[in-house]
């Protein structure tokens, strides 16, 4: 069974001691989905919702979280990020907004909370400024989608049948 890094030898939350891994390049990228009434997804499609441009806005949201996941995430540590994107499709089949965010840093830990913050924010955003005209929005699918370095290495996440 392998072993829980954020716990000490008294079962106590601990933030992990990664001074003395080595420094190697890390990227991860999360993906997450908002589903909206039909209105809603229109005006935002339309780029017409009262709080302006939601989609710009959403962007920017998801890359000020990634700085700032380790105030967000109590044991995360603070990552130099290189870089950070967000990228939102709509999709009008689905009246959903889907939500892709990547990070990538040369650090001694990995980035995927930041990759995951930035895409939770993201949609966050989106419910915000589209709540006055759908309050049943709904978040759904927050996932990490991969992640490229460190001790583990490669992960992919294995394709839905």
């Amino acid at each position: 069974m392998a072993k829980l890094t954020h716990i000490d030898e008294q079962g106590r939350a601990a933030m992990v001691d990664v001074g003395a891994k080595r420094v190697t390049r890390r990227r991860a990228e999360a993906e997450a989905r908002v589903r909206f009434n039909r209105e809603a997804f229109e005006q935002l499609a339309q780029n017409k919702l009262a709080k302006g441009d939601a989609l710009a806005v959403a962007r920017l949201a998801g890359l000020q979280a990634a700085k700032r996941t380790a105030e967000w995430i109590p044991l995360c540590h603070t990552v130099p990020l290189e870089h950070v994107e967000v990228r939102i499709e709509l999709e009008p089949h689905e009246r959903a907004a889907h939500v892709v965010a990547t990070a990538s840093a040369r650090w001694t830990t990995g980035v995927e909370m930041e990759a995951l913050v930035a895409a939770s924010a993201a949609c966050l955003t989106l419910y915000d400024m589209a709540k006055a005209l759908d309050r049943g929005i709904v978040i759904e699918a927050v996932q990490l989608r991969s992640k490229v370095g460190g001790r583990s290495g490669r992960w992919q996440r294995p394709a839905v049948d």
